[in-house]
């Protein structure tokens, strides 16, 4: 298994960053999209953030175009996008493949680390078949705004759906689990 702090990442803005410059934290990793039915979570998750982050909390947000091309914009665009319309303060990395031959090593190893997600993954499925569309299957990422927790020590300790909303009473009291340890 491939330890995620190692994993070079990088900033929008360009800056390189890893796992381990947030080691010792509860992580939440989630891949965003600004075109997309879910987008309205980056005010969630922005809330989550300002409320948890003094206890040792971050989410981190990683845009990616890979469904629907719901996340065209290049990097100023999209950091642009995130601060004016929703204040996103969380870390956002570089734009990049969450899914297939393609995808970026921390999330080769994060679907590798958790191949199932909890939450309402099968009610999504039905929707995007009912759009036309044909849908991942585990381990693959099912949609924008998938979210992996990964706990204090560096592990990947949950996964959910696209569905679940930052505010979801299962996804909160996961993080808060994390954060008591």
């Amino acid at each position: 298994m491939t330890d995620l702090a190692t994993i070079p990442l990088s900033r929008i803005d360009g800056q390189p960053d890893s796992l381990a410059q947030h080691a010792g934290k509860v992580l939440l990793v989630v891949n965003v999209a600004s075109k997309c039915g879910l987008t309205p979570q980056y005010e969630g998750l922005e809330a989550l953030y300002k409320e948890k982050k003094d206890e040792g909390f971050e989410v981190l947000g990683f845009p990616a175009n890979d469904f629907g091309a719901q996340e065209p914009g290049s990097h100023e665009e999209i950091a642009e996008f995130c601060s004016l319309n929703y204040g996103v303060s969380f870390p956002l990395f570089a734009k990049a493949d969450v899914t297939g031959d393609t995808k970026q090593p921390l999330y080769a190893a994060l679907t590798q680390a958790a191949p199932t997600k909890q939450g309402d993954a099968e009610g999504m499925r039905s929707k995007l078949k009912g759009y036309g569309m044909t849908p991942t299957e585990d381990p693959e990422v099912l949609w924008n705004f998938e979210k992996f927790l990964i706990g204090r020590d560096g592990t990947v300790v949950a996964r959910f759906a696209p569905g679940t909303e930052p505010k979801d009473p299962a996804l909160v009291s996961a993080i808060e689990a994390e954060l008591a340890k």
